[in-house]
């Protein structure tokens, strides 16, 4: 949502939310504990988390936060289970998109990873840029390697990776789970991709071969990173997992009315709006 320049009203976020929960995905993003400054449209979060209704959901309610201090108010909602953090291997996006440097970032981590063992949520730490970028910062697999154990060794568990504003090819989503997976056994890889649409089933089929377990995705594709200062590619379609799940017979548990409730509630809310 925070792509979109119109303000989705709460109550719409609330009820679209409600919607998701009934589906049955593993984990919900939910909103974003930032400066309403910098992404106003987030800054109803805690407002929407109040009106999340769990009741008969065992689906985890995920929000980003983008310093310390989001985190220890993530932290002191219920709702909440798990907080995220948008870490980059390229100090350049870290600069557009946080303004810290590398090491502040890692700091940063490290508090909200201490926040989180405290209250009991789980930390989720992407790796933006995981896939090369576009700054001209140096980029191979052995600096994705070091920045995963170093992650690792700080207490992240999950760390989905992204390419945020890159068109990626799957050789290299295949390369860099292959490199990543069987090595970091405790760790649970993510993919977040970024894509205008073009050769998303072998992206997905790449990444899934080389033991990537985690997809995330939403309803239409819609929004994207508006922070990149490049040109912003849309999220991976749900549409598109489910179809590539169910060419590969993997089973899920997942109510398809209700999908098919939620996406109705996606395109009224989204269908109107301009990124």
């Amino acid at each position: 949502m925070q792509g979109f320049h119109h303000v989705i009203p709460t109550s719409e976020k609330i009820l679209y939310i409600n919607d998701l929960l009934k589906v049955g995905f593993n984990t919900i993003e939910t909103g974003s504990i930032v400066s309403p400054k910098f992404v106003p449209q987030m800054a109803d979060t805690a407002e929407v988390m109040r009106g999340i209704d769990r009741a008969g959901s065992n689906s985890n309610l995920m929000v980003l936060v983008g310093n310390p201090k989001g985190a220890e108010i993530a932290c002191g909602i219920p709702q909440v289970t798990h907080l995220s953090y948008p870490f980059s291997i390229s100090p350049a996006f870290l600069r557009h998109n946080l303004n810290v440097t590398t090491e502040e970032s890692l700091s940063d981590i490290d508090m909200i990873i201490n926040f989180c063992s405290r209250s009991g949520k789980v930390p989720v730490i992407y790796i933006s840029m995981a896939f090369g970028n576009p700054y001209g910062d140096e980029w191979n697999v052995e600096i994705v390697l070091h920045a995963v154990e170093r992650l690792s060794r700080m207490g992240a568990s999950i760390i989905p990776l992204s390419n945020v504003a890159v068109e990626i090819e799957s050789p290299i989503l295949g390369k860099i789970f292959s490199a990543l997976v069987p090595t970091f056994p405790s760790v649970e890889f993510g993919l977040h991709l970024h894509t205008s649409g073009n050769k998303v089933p072998e992206k997905i089929s790449a990444a899934w071969q080389a033991g990537c377990r985690r997809f995330d995705s939403v309803i239409g594709g819609y929004g994207g990173c508006p922070m990149s200062e490049e040109e912003m590619l849309g999220n991976l379609k749900t549409e598109e997992l489910l179809r590539f799940a169910e060419s590969e017979s993997i089973p899920l548990s997942f109510d398809h009315d209700a999908f098919r409730n939620a996406c109705d509630s996606s395109s009224g809310i989204f269908s109107k709006l301009s990124v």
